[in-house]
């Protein structure tokens, strides 16, 4: 049953977008503000980490006005860290509205995404806050500049970030990871059969 949720979800996806989410009349003024780069190397940096390891622990501030830890979902939710490039950005202004869109699914799994990216607070809150909001946190790496990202080994050589997924479970322990083609909005699909895959594990035991 689950399944076929998350393959009917994928496909509103595609058709969906952002444009389903923010407003019709303030859509074609989101994407009058959109920068659109050039393409970009599909992956430019190094992972810092592998299934099985510990995640790497830190407190980042959030657009909510709170310090967040990885540390604080321990015993408590999976996490999905979502690393994405640039705020302002064509794939990313994409890729986070899905996952609004998608909450239940998240909260099915028991877990909780945070969206980090290096740049500052104001833009990010302006951002999010233009693209209709997130339901989950949304954490700046912006100083010390992208130090998160560097534990990781998705901070790319211009000092943006990969478009990274990290799947760590209530443990703390990484479990899945993909650095997708920063061009390229990663599936949505990645995430729930990870998830899925991960409580069943923990389902035998």
């Amino acid at each position: 049953m689950f399944a076929s949720i998350a393959v009917s979800v994928s496909a509103v996806l595609i058709i969906l977008m952002p444009a389903d989410i923010i407003q019709a009349d303030e859509l074609k003024n989101f994407r009058e503000l959109i920068f659109v780069p050039e393409t970009l190397k599909p992956i430019d940096s190094e992972l810092k980490i592998k299934v099985g390891d510990a995640a790497p622990d830190f407190i980042l501030p959030s657009i909510q006005g709170e310090r967040v830890s990885l540390s604080q979902f321990k015993g408590r939710k999976n996490v999905v860290l979502s690393f994405v490039p640039a705020a302002w950005t064509p794939v990313c202004s994409d890729q986070w509205p899905g996952y609004v869109f998608a909450r239940q699914l998240f909260e099915v799994q028991d877990a909780i995404i945070l969206g980090i990216t290096v740049d500052n607070i104001p833009t990010l809150y302006a951002w999010t806050r233009q693209m209709g909001d997130v339901w989950f946190p949304v954490l700046s790496d912006f100083w010390p500049h992208g130090v998160v990202a560097d534990s990781y080994g998705v901070l790319r050589s211009d000092g943006t970030t990969e478009r990274a997924l990290i799947i760590i479970d209530k443990e703390g322990i990484v479990r899945n990871i993909k650095v997708e083609d920063i061009n390229v909005r990663p599936p949505l699909d990645f995430i729930v059969t990870s998830l899925s895959q991960l409580n069943k594990e923990k389902k035998r035991f």
